[in-house]
């Protein structure tokens, strides 16, 4: 798995879009640095663009690699390899190599400006965590997607929806249920609801982190209550893996069924 692995990291290496998305990241990171000094500041700007733009990337990238690499892939099924140790080695390869553009891109701005000495440099660090587990999770979904179909025009657009639908269209729906249903008390209805998406749970994550609760509304005082604690950040974050895992072992899972 180790050489799947490592053949799937190096070939993003070779694709100019990944160095295109290591630019963009430092290029933001100095950016950023230059125009504004707080690096509290400096956060809230990079969450607005890393809570939607990793997640569309890594399902792009997700879904286009799997395309792309089809007939590598037919070839390696043929070999005496596990089904589980070709997707899985694919997927990390892909993750791996998206979650280092990003780490780095944003990392090296602030070693050179040498703010790691900023009382807010936890709030960057969980940025880059919760970055990297958008990554996880997305090139893991894109993957599920594009292995559930064939045609690859349905395959990318399907992934394209899934997107769209956490990042925006779910978004919507909770709000409209708040609006609904604001006579009835809504607590455990509105930390489930967020837990549910882990574009939403970031967000809530880093605001919280942040302590600009107020920002989130009347519910503000109820995430702080839960996400604001050391139990509620360590859940969240084990809410993260359970996203990044369930994906993957049904993509394992859904390997070993089908059909090639």
């Amino acid at each position: 798995m180790f050489k799947i692995v490592r053949y799937s990291f190096q070939d993003l290496l070779r694709s100019r879009w990944s160095y295109v998305y290591f630019a963009f990241y430092l290029l933001l990171g100095f950016v950023m640095l230059f125009l504004n000094h707080d690096l509290a500041k400096g956060v809230i700007t990079l969450m607005n663009v890393i809570i939607i733009l990793v997640p569309l990337i890594a399902t792009i990238f997700g879904v286009m690699y799997y395309y792309s690499s089809r007939e590598f892939t037919a070839l390696l099924l043929a070999q005496p390899i596990r089904r589980s140790r070709i997707f899985l080695g694919q997927y990390l390869g892909v993750a791996g190599s998206l979650s280092l553009s990003l780490v780095l891109g944003l990392g090296l701005p602030f070693v050179l400006y040498g703010l790691f000495r900023s009382p807010a440099i936890w709030d960057f660090v969980l940025l880059l965590v919760t970055g990297v587990f958008l990554n996880l999770i997305f090139t893991a979904l894109a993957f599920l997607v594009a292995l559930s179909n064939d045609n690859r025009i349905k395959g990318f657009g399907y992934a394209v929806l899934l997107w769209l639908f956490l990042a925006v269209v779910y978004d919507g729906i909770f709000l409209l249920s708040l609006i609904l249903f604001e006579e009835y008390p809504l607590d455990s209805f509105a930390l489930g609801a967020t837990l549910l998406n882990p574009i939403d749970l970031s967000r809530t994550l880093i605001l919280l982190k942040l302590d600009i609760s107020a920002l989130l509304g009347y519910t503000g005082a109820v995430f702080k209550a839960f996400f604001g604690t050391s139990l509620g950040m360590l859940v969240s974050l084990g809410v993260l893996g359970l996203w990044t895992a369930a994906p993957v072992a049904a993509l394992v899972r859904k390997a070993r069924h089908k059909d090639f």
